[in-house]
């Protein structure tokens, strides 16, 4: 099989990708930086991660490093990123086409693919408007809700999940200095989470608590000089979350921020129902820390009481992490137990097998 996974890159981690690949010289090794640094490795499919020669992957929404592979194509003039990707996929020679990145490349991008592509996937575990993903054989997905979105919008969609990253079972097995750790966005979409980060932040006279906070452009106007002239108070954080927030962390960095915690908080977004089990669950289990997540349908190996513990409600949440600190030995083998049960259930080689099955059937 001949395959081609693209994906994307969050504006805040770009800045981290140009800082590692200052040095780099050309797509190969700017690629390279990237893939080392682990950055979304959940996702990428086990040939990938592997190098096999059959297998391309591209975050096409990345200038830089597709600019150079067009020079080194010998394209002249400034090509749009579109026309770039459609190019190395031609020159790849691709026969199955997966995107991680599909409201950006839609159903009018499918229409456009080259005639040696034979089956297209896509990845997309989010409500996404009015987007059109008609044209893809298959929307992959692990939330059942949104897959079942799909299904009403005319689309073929199937069950998938992430995989646990090999490389994390190199971390978490030392001390764990940090207490609770949240990593993610804040804005909007996420009320209901920023009730439960706001109660826990007021641990943090007692315990370390560490936020890594990817706000939004809102949250981060204001709190600005302006914005506090400006009708924008429910967009700026509580004091206790903004005394304690730090930047935004991703790949090894955030690896190891996680198998230094005790515990990670997580909390979904207001919009995923209750369909449960977000890249965030994953990977804190993965890297072998206790996950404290919000109540919900969880996918299998995610257990309340046996590999997790779960909340109902904010004020829930900070007791439950006392309670989890107080008892810390008994809290050290439920992590233990959810690694374990995780790696048996999500590694690379099942969702390849599962991800080749799939491609069988559509």
């Amino acid at each position: 099989m001949r395959l081609f996974q693209n994906s994307g890159l969050y504006p805040s981690y770009l800045r981290r990708l140009n800082q590692l690949a200052a040095g780099a010289r050309g797509f190969a090794e700017r690629r390279r930086v990237f893939l080392d640094d682990r950055f979304g490795a959940l996702h990428f499919l086990k040939p990938v991660l592997g190098d096999a020669p059959e297998a391309f992957f591209t975050n096409a929404d990345d200038e830089t490093l597709q600019r150079h592979w067009a020079r080194e194509q010998g394209i002249q003039g400034k090509s749009s990123l579109e026309t770039i990707l459609l190019a190395q996929i031609e020159h790849h020679r691709t026969e199955v086409f997966y995107n991680l990145d599909p409201v950006r490349y839609p159903s009018a991008f499918v229409r456009k693919l080259p005639g040696c592509v034979k089956k297209t996937l896509c990845w997309r575990a989010a409500p996404s408007g009015k987007a059109d993903l008609t044209a893809y054989g298959a929307v992959l997905g692990n939330f059942p809700s949104i897959l079942d979105s799909w299904r009403r919008a005319g689309c073929r969609a199937e069950i998938f999940f992430p995989a646990l990253d090999p490389l994390m079972e190199n971390y978490g097995h030392g001390d764990r200095p940090i207490d609770v750790l949240f990593v993610g966005g804040y804005s909007r979409h996420h009320t209901a989470r920023a009730k439960t980060l706001e109660q826990v932040a007021n641990l943090a006279d007692t315990h370390r608590i560490v936020y890594c906070l990817d706000s939004s452009r809102l949250t981060w106007l204001a709190e600005s000089a302006l914005g506090s002239l400006l009708p924008l108070k429910k967009h700026r954080r509580p004091q206790a979350i903004a005394s304690i927030a730090q930047p935004p962390v991703f790949g090894k960095s955030l690896y190891e921020l996680l198998g230094s915690s005790k515990i990670v908080l997580n909390g979904a977004i207001d919009m995923a129902g209750s369909d449960r089990g977000n890249m965030r669950c994953f990977e804190a289990m993965g890297c072998g820390a206790l996950l404290l997540s919000d109540a919900g349908s969880y996918p299998d190996a995610m257990t309340a009481g046996l590999t997790m513990e779960v909340y109902t409600s904010s004020e829930q949440a900070t007791e439950i992490v006392s309670k989890c600190l107080e008892s810390w030995p008994g809290s050290v083998e439920m992590a233990a137990r959810g690694r374990s049960q995780m790696s048996a259930a999500y590694g690379k080689a099942a969702q390849w097998e599962r991800f080749v099955d799939i491609v069988a059937r559509i």
